[in-house]
């Protein structure tokens, strides 16, 4: 009983921490600025942070969104084990709560900075970081896809094949699961963004 008790309590922390919408509240308190609002997309994320309130805040706001990926996931790791199923859902939990948006009236972001910072949280078991960074580059720069939205969706839909397919290979099931979860929760919010 006590091992269910502390998955619900890390999943719900990792949920919580990722519906912070820190690319809302920073911009608003240190600039007068509601990015979603200002840019054409809605999107309460990082890149339009940039654009509107400047490279300083806008890397505020993206070392953020990713430690809030981050932090859930390796205190977890801590006390859990990265190779029980359970665990999945764990690391899809801070991407879920960046993709809702429960504290900003359930106007989530696209999830691009926090699936990466819940990826770095296991980087010392499995370096699938890389390969989510290597797909983004090679469809940014050899094999352009434009627009952006669509570009994400094509990456997370190869890196998701890739992940599970990584697992018959190399193990971490539970990592690789969750990998898929995460790319599902992407896809469906960039299908959903207008393309710009």
């Amino acid at each position: 009983m006590k091992s269910v008790i502390l998955w619900l309590l890390y999943t719900l922390l990792g949920f919580l921490s990722g519906s912070v919408m820190y690319c809302g509240i920073i911009p608003k308190l240190l600039c007068g600025i509601d990015v979603a609002a200002e840019s054409p997309d809605r999107n309460p994320g990082s890149a339009n942070v940039f654009l509107h309130c400047g490279v300083g805040v806008g890397l505020l706001c993206l070392i953020l969104d990713i430690f809030k990926g981050f932090l859930p996931v390796f205190l977890a790791q801590q006390v859990l084990s990265v190779e029980n199923i359970w665990f999945s859902l764990l690391i899809a939990a801070p991407v879920a709560g960046h993709a809702l948006g429960m504290f900003n009236e359930f106007h989530g972001g696209k999830c691009i900075a926090t699936s990466f910072g819940v990826l770095l949280a296991v980087a010392h078991t499995t370096m699938i970081w890389l390969l989510l960074a290597g797909l983004y580059i090679l469809f940014s720069t050899v094999i352009k896809i434009h627009p952006n939205s669509r570009r994400s969706i094509v990456t997370y839909a190869f890196f998701a094949v890739l992940a599970l397919l990584s697992s018959f290979l190399w193990g971490h099931f539970p990592i690789m699961i969750g990998c898929c979860l995460i790319s599902v929760m992407v896809i469906i919010r960039h299908l959903k963004a207008p393309d710009i």
